[in-house]
């Protein structure tokens, strides 16, 4: 009995011991290996603005690539700090795998419009964050002119995200014009007439408004016949026909 508590207290401390040693051995072991691939992941179906090669580009420290690096000196939360300087990328995650790949994964800015002011040009994402124009990718979305300042910009994204929202909307809605007198003109993919949406009171009444108007319209064929549809009004559709066409 002696003999077996002898072996109990011999026996632990040395199982414990080599535990320690093979985790402290495997722990070392896992630091020292390099990173051998870097992964790059999008979110979206495609990469749009960034490629793998530019992303790659971006995973730098102490001047150099981390590919070949030790997993030990890796700073994984510099890195994505780094990246997320880029102004196309949203979010991003990175992270090692036990065989050594640097996996990255972005979440890049979707734009939901692109602003024309004066010589400039830019798109903006849902958040109204403005994203540069790329020479990789061309998004097609809404051109929006007459707008000048930050504050123009924020107050018509809510109106942009419905648009965005919309399968028939976002396909139909090609360009939106602010006018001096605060009221917002729609171009369209459908024919040459515009759309008066006025202020941004009332977005989804007027939303609602227009696409029961095209319902009735699209059905009879006579939405060509228009060269202006008015919804500004409450509780009506005021629809302009080019001369010639009558009532």
């Amino acid at each position: 009995m002696k003999l077996k508590k002898i072996l109990k207290y011999i026996i632990l401390p040395i199982l414990l011991g080599g535990i320690g040693f093979l985790y402290g051995f495997s722990n070392k072991r896992n630091s020292q290996q390099m990173i051998t691939k870097s992964v790059v992941k999008f979110h979206s179906k495609e990469p749009y603005f960034l490629t793998e090669q530019i992303v790659n580009k971006l995973l730098i420290q102490n001047n150099a690539r981390v590919k070949k690096q030790a997993k030990s000196v890796i700073d994984l939360y510099m890195l994505e700090e780094q990246v997320l300087e880029n102004p196309y990328v949203e979010k991003v995650s990175l992270f090692i795998t036990v065989d050594g790949n640097l996996n990255t994964v972005i979440q890049q800015r979707e734009p939901i419009a692109r602003i024309l002011d004066g010589n400039s040009s830019y798109y903006v994402d849902s958040q109204a964050v403005k994203v540069p124009i790329s020479e990789n990718y061309s998004a097609r979305v809404p051109v929006i002119t007459g707008i000048s300042n930050k504050n123009e910009v924020s107050r018509l994204i809510v109106l942009l995200n419905k648009i965005v929202e919309d399968n028939f909307l976002s396909k139909e809605i090609i360009g939106i014009e602010l006018k001096a007198q605060n009221e917002y003109m729609f171009t369209v993919r459908s024919g040459n007439y515009r759309i008066n949406f006025g202020d941004l009171t009332e977005i989804d009444s007027k939303i609602k408004k227009l696409k029961a108007f095209y319902s009735k319209v699209f059905l009879d064929s006579t939405i060509h016949k228009y060269k202006t549809i008015n919804i500004k009004y409450h509780n009506q559709v005021v629809g302009e026909k080019i001369t010639g066409y009558g009532k």
